[in-house]
């Protein structure tokens, strides 16, 4: 398929002289400024722009800018034909994104080998990009793969809570998005990748694979003793994953699957567990991990309790804030009792 070059300058000659020099091998389409280029760029996306930098209106380092901030054009290579050969120019040039400069008046050899090396170089970037594509939506396939297999093992040994990883983490993606949209710890939720980190909290209850099964499906209310087992998942989780990131050389996701079980039964005042940490010292997954959790067993039966409603599980919750959970996760959580109702029926990921 021939490939469509855009080329650009105020000088009819060298519009002529470019389409002229390339025709027989390229589709060429010649603007007389990088106006009139943007309103076809709407409907048509070259191979290659042939891109003059002395311009009235919109120059060529302007438009540049404007190509390099669009979603369609910022992977459009582009050449810079300029009269001016000097380094300064050419430096901001490159800074800005172009991959070469033609000076002007160029000879048609030199137009067609600069093109060819070119449009090749770009060709294989996209073979490699696409390729590269292709292995990570590999990865991430496999990585959820063996999340949901872990979170399924931990899920069926628990007789108890049915269906608590599906409605935790689709809760545990709700919160986050509210945080986000409200600013709340934004700063650092927005430095994580949101897919891999609510993924990865399906393993929160990982560590439960370590309680015996007496103890894990005991029917009744635990004994203290047997409590005390019980909390032994979070380190269990802990270390488990831990295992895991040393074999693998680590993955994002397991480190977020790691706060998320290690720090999920902390408390905002320190009296939670394993380790009594308090306010920030506990991680963000953590803290937000404590209220979802708290949330759904709640509004969870058990063979030991009925399931609270919404309002009074958000009730609870709310007078909890600063003891138990983050004063300002709770506040943002307690505004979501409608969406949370909805989603508990159909806890989709």
């Amino acid at each position: 398929m021939q490939k469509t070059i855009f080329v650009v300058d105020d000088s009819s000659t060298n519009l002529a002289m470019a389409e002229e020099a390339l025709e027989k091998y390229y589709t060429v389409i010649t603007f007389s400024s990088a106006a009139k280029m943007f309103t076809v760029l709407e409907k048509i996306k070259p191979d290659l722009i042939l891109l003059d930098i002395d311009m009235p209106e919109l120059n060529g380092f302007e438009a540049i800018k404007l190509l390099q901030s669009g979603s369609e054009t910022s992977d459009i290579p582009v050449i810079f034909l300029t009269g001016l050969a000097e380094n300064e120019i050419e430096a901001e040039g490159i800074e800005l994104g172009a991959v070469d400069f033609i000076v002007k008046p160029f000879s048609t050899p030199v137009l067609l080998n600069r093109l060819r090396n070119h449009l090749h170089i770009d060709e294989l970037i996209r073979e490699r990009t696409k390729e590269l594509r292709e292995r990570t939506s590999q990865l991430e396939r496999l990585q959820n793969s063996i999340v949901f297999t872990l979170a399924d093992l931990v899920e069926n040994r628990d007789a108890n809570t049915g269906g608590h990883i599906d409605r935790t983490t689709t809760y545990v993606r709700i919160l986050i998005d509210a945080l986000m949209e409200s600013g709340v710890y934004l700063d650092e939720i927005k430095r994580w990748n949101l897919d891999s980190v609510i993924s990865s909290a399906r393993l929160h209850d990982l560590g439960k694979i370590l309680v015996p099964d007496n103890i894990l499906n005991k029917p009744g209310k635990l004994t203290p003793q047997e409590f005390s087992i019980i909390k032994t998942h979070s380190l269990g989780g802990d270390k488990l994953i831990e295992h895991m990131i040393e074999r693998t050389g680590g993955a994002d996701f397991l480190s977020s699957a790691r706060l998320f079980a290690t720090y999920h039964h902390e408390k905002w005042n320190g009296r939670g567990y394993p380790y009594g940490l308090k306010e920030n010292e506990i991680p963000l997954h953590g803290r937000i991990m404590a209220i979802v959790d708290a949330y759904d067993a709640l509004t969870s039966e058990r063979p030991y309790k009925k399931a609270s409603s919404s309002e009074e599980a958000i009730e609870i919750i709310r007078k909890d804030a600063g003891k138990h959970f983050d004063p300002r996760i709770t506040e943002v959580f307690c505004a979501l009792k409608d969406k949370l109702e909805m989603a508990s029926s159909s806890a989709v990921i």
